[in-house]
């Protein structure tokens, strides 16, 4: 996808982590968040605007509106973070006919029915399979909380 510079799944959204490490080091001038629930609540989006860095403009849409957008080319000329609360909205985007190609896994916390497969990433039995569908479909899937951190794929977590 032209001018995607990182696809996050990171339930927290824009938070200090994504702002100050993820943002700034990869010198990017959009966060895009995709979430259906929050791109219609505007307490919710105001919040996740205050988080993002001065400078740094903000989307946060809709699946539909997204796939539309890239679809069109909107970002094509930007440096985007893409952030996802969940696998299943990027799968949904690959069955689109999107193209990605690779995804990092940062933080998705402990919740109900959910199982723990490293420290920062616990998953339900649909998350899980979403993941394995989209590593199926030649989308390289890696867990790297800080972009320090080594990229490790997450086929060594889902054994």
């Amino acid at each position: 996808m032209q001018g995607f510079v990182n696809i996050r799944i990171d339930d927290r959204l824009i938070h200090g982590q994504v702002a100050t490490r993820w943002a700034t080091g990869l010198r990017v001038n959009r966060i895009m968040v995709i979430d259906d629930a929050v791109a219609n609540d505007d307490v919710q989006k105001s919040v996740l605007r205050m988080a993002a860095p001065a400078g740094i403009a903000t989307s946060i849409i809709t699946e539909e509106k997204a796939i539309h957008n890239i679809q069109a080319g909107k970002y094509a000329k930007q440096r985007v973070l893409l952030v996802v609360r969940r696998p299943k909205v990027l799968l949904d985007l690959v069955n689109a006919g999107l193209d990605i190609t690779k995804i990092n896994i940062g933080n998705m916390s402990n919740r109900e029915d959910t199982v723990q497969v490293k420290k920062s990433v616990s998953l339900t039995a649909e998350e899980r399979a979403d993941i394995e569908a989209l590593i199926a479909a030649g989308v390289e899937v890696t867990a790297q909380m800080v972009p320090d951190d080594a990229e490790v794929p997450m086929t060594k977590y889902l054994k």
